[in-house]
């Protein structure tokens, strides 16, 4: 019976978000009580569950995302991003613009959340359409598949970053592994399946316009552009890499890179020399530096509380007990812990569009498995991530995003669009099944 309940649950779930439009995170509260309710938690224990699945989730990961929205925020307003758009761009040349801006999809896309880096790198792509006469489909879509992959594989994006809270992995080897999955994966679904869709004819730039960096500030330079907006994650790799070059460090050592090394403080670190890098430095007062961060803050706002009612869901399982008896059941099913996250998160994020609610929703099903099984943490966060990028159609907001800045039909966009979020979902989990013979 508790089985059939969260199914139930989870279908009631998907229903209030995919078919009556309810907001993700009450749809998780609303489902989780009810879910409570109906698995015998006492009405008296059900808000301590509450309470203490925000808090169990929030505690871990508030800081890393809302520093990682500010630097995002600043290396978009300060003009560092198209900085690095067009180093790369001219760096590459016109024969191999695809792969300028595939590694510039990824650079801008490790601290800019998804939806800012596509809004600011879409009429980048469409000047160089223009001015070469090249599809805008063939040349745009290597660009938008890294930005996708890191979306979904690499901190500090809200949800690599809550899968890492959830599951007790490692944030430094996660990333270490995400990119070792991401570069084939980005490679395989951007430059190589686009000369595929070289006949396929997109309008112009109709909805948006890209913000242009005020005059009353200086642009800051090449190098400036790419240390700041990469710095999180070459600290976060420096940091993880030091103990295992140097396992005879000091006590004194050993604590200074734990501190350094911990998520918080490297994104913590990241923002206070972004600040005065591309703040301070460009002439911004720091008034203007304050208010892009106020403004980056209110982005994540929805993002941090549909992790916080994913976080609840979680502990409803866990308090009813029916986490340690679906553990005891998925482990007899003929199938690798490692596909069956992957499987659950794509079946999810086909129901209701949302690549970040499939991976927490996945989570929250898998866990117990993942502490079962002993199966790499860190190797399981890369698998839900790849399978929350499966299924990408019309329920999804970046489909229709691709869509109408594209202006396509609606047969070319699922050609083109859909295909390539599936090759990227696909190539992570074989990309994540190779390393899991390794580590």
């Amino acid at each position: 019976m508790p089985f059939v309940i969260i199914i139930l649950s989870l279908a009631l779930l998907i229903l209030l978000i995919s078919r009556f439009k309810v907001n993700a995170f009450l749809s998780f509260l609303i489902v989780s009580i009810l879910a409570g309710i109906a698995l015998g938690i006492p009405l008296d224990k059900l808000p301590t569950s509450v309470n203490k699945g925000i808090g169990s989730i929030m505690g871990d990961l508030t800081l890393i995302i809302v520093l990682g929205a500010m630097l995002g925020k600043l290396v978009a307003e300060s003009g560092a991003a198209k900085k690095i758009a067009d180093v790369m761009v001219n760096a590459f040349g016109t024969k191999h613009i695809q792969w300028g801006l595939m590694i510039t999809g990824f650079i801008v896309g490790i601290p800019l959340f998804y939806g800012i880096g596509f809004v600011l790198l879409v009429p980048l792509i469409f000047s160089i359409v223009y001015q070469y006469k090249l599809p805008a489909v063939y040349i745009g879509l290597p660009m938008l598949a890294a930005l996708s992959v890191t979306h979904g594989f690499l901190p500090p994006h809200p949800s690599p970053v809550a899968l890492v809270s959830m599951f007790d992995a490692n944030m430094g080897m996660t990333l270490i592994y995400g990119l070792a999955v991401a570069v084939p994966a980005i490679i395989l679904a951007g430059p190589l399946f686009s000369k595929t869709l070289k006949n396929i004819k997109s309008g112009p730039v109709t909805l948006f316009e890209q913000k242009e960096t005020s005059s009353d500030y200086k642009t800051p330079g090449k190098f400036n552009s790419f240390a700041t907006a990469t710095l999180p994650v070459f600290l976060l790799i420096i940091v993880t890499v030091i103990p295992y070059c140097a396992p005879d460090l000091g006590d004194k050592a050993s604590s200074l890179v734990s501190f350094i090394g911990a998520p918080a403080i490297v994104m913590l670190l990241a923002v206070i020399i972004a600040t005065y890098s591309l703040g301070i430095m460009q002439e911004r007062k720091i008034q203007s530096i304050m208010d892009i961060y106020g403004d980056a803050v209110k982005d994540i706002a929805m993002i941090l509380l549909i992790i916080a009612g994913a976080g609840i869901f979680k502990q409803i399982m866990e308090d009813s007990g029916v986490s340690q008896q679906l553990a005891d059941l998925l482990k007899r099913l003929p199938v690798h812990p490692l596909i069956l996250g992957w499987l659950i998160a794509a079946i999810i994020r086909g129901c209701v569009g949302s690549a970040t609610v499939a991976a927490l929703t996945a989570a929250g099903v898998i866990l117990p498995l993942v502490v079962a099984t002993g199966v790499n943490p860190n190797l399981m966060v890369l698998s839900l991530g790849a399978g929350s990028l499966m299924f990408s159609h019309v329920n999804d907001a970046g489909f229709w995003m691709f869509k109408e800045y594209f202006n396509l039909t609606m047969k070319d966009t699922l050609r083109s669009w859909s295909v390539m979020e599936a090759i990227v979902s696909i190539a992570g989990l074989i990309g994540v099944l190779l390393l899991s013979l390794i580590v």
